[in-house]
């Protein structure tokens, strides 16, 4: 994978129903060397896991000169692929999510996690406002000639009621799989739908999703095994191995001062 251009085709070619992409989220250059090092074949930011790692809250509070300044230090550690989470493109209007798309390039990497949540506000943008946010993504990307993996991501179910009726689960998937078919429209290459763990609406979007499903392992998603059987083409991690890693150095610090 000697250039740019070839390691954006490696993690395209990731993508396939029923052998997902794992990717088990990093926050810095020394989380991504680690997992480097155990075989993963793509290196992901969380933006959650980066903004706490920083000191920062989530929702684009990082200063995004900082975002390029890790992702560098990232790439400069690393020569696996890497994609990066921009949250909502740090930038309210297309033109904004242009720019920054074609800074993140420049800074290495091959794909990016872009959501449809309004920053700072309990409701999403509409389909045509995102979709006009991930063309300019799209258009930067082909300006600079890199085919960005774009991983366009729905907050539908993020912000659903977790209790919400069966029929309500049913509206809520078919409103993400009609966003899913404008997403790829404009020039996304895949569909990130993390709060998502039913199990009928997950093989429902593997089935008719014109684009490749994201799911976000947690606790109370199925099985790996159980998801790659129902097509998911990508399964992240999300905050999870950051918040373990603190876990687990709270308690070595709690057990060091506490000897006596």
């Amino acid at each position: 994978m000697s250039t740019q251009i070839q390691q954006a085709q490696v993690l395209h070619d990731l993508h396939v129903k029923g052998n997902p992409l794992i990717l088990v989220n990093i926050w810095d250059a020394g989380s991504a060397a680690v997992i480097e090092r155990t075989g993963a074949k793509v290196i992901a930011t969380g933006s959650w896991s980066v903004a706490t790692a920083h000191g920062y809250e989530d929702g684009q509070a990082v200063p995004f000169a900082q975002v390029i300044a890790n992702l560098k230090q990232i790439k400069h550690n690393v020569q696996l692929p890497i994609t990066v989470d921009i949250e909502s493109g740090y930038g309210d209007t297309p033109e904004h999510v242009s720019q920054s798309v074609q800074m993140i390039i420049e800074a290495g990497a091959v794909g990016i996690n872009i959501e449809d949540q309004i920053i700072g506000e309990q409701r999403l943008y509409s389909v045509e406002e995102q979709c006009a946010r991930i063309s300019a993504a799209r258009q930067a990307a082909d300006q600079l000639g890199i085919p960005l993996f774009i991983n366009a991501r729905t907050d539908i179910f993020l912000q659903a009621d977790p209790l919400s009726s069966v029929s309500m689960q049913k509206e809520h998937t078919e409103h993400a799989l009609m966003r899913a078919t404008a997403y790829a429209n404009a020039g996304a290459n895949g569909f990130f739908v993390p709060g998502l763990s039913d199990a009928s609406s997950i093989q429902m979007l593997c089935t008719h999703s014109p684009l490749p499903i994201n799911i976000m392992f947690t606790t109370d998603t199925p099985s790996l095994k159980e998801l790659s059987s129902w097509g998911v083409s990508r399964i992240s991690y999300g905050p999870s191995p950051y918040q373990q890693v603190m876990h687990t150095l709270q308690k070595i610090g709690q057990d060091a001062l506490s000897y006596e």
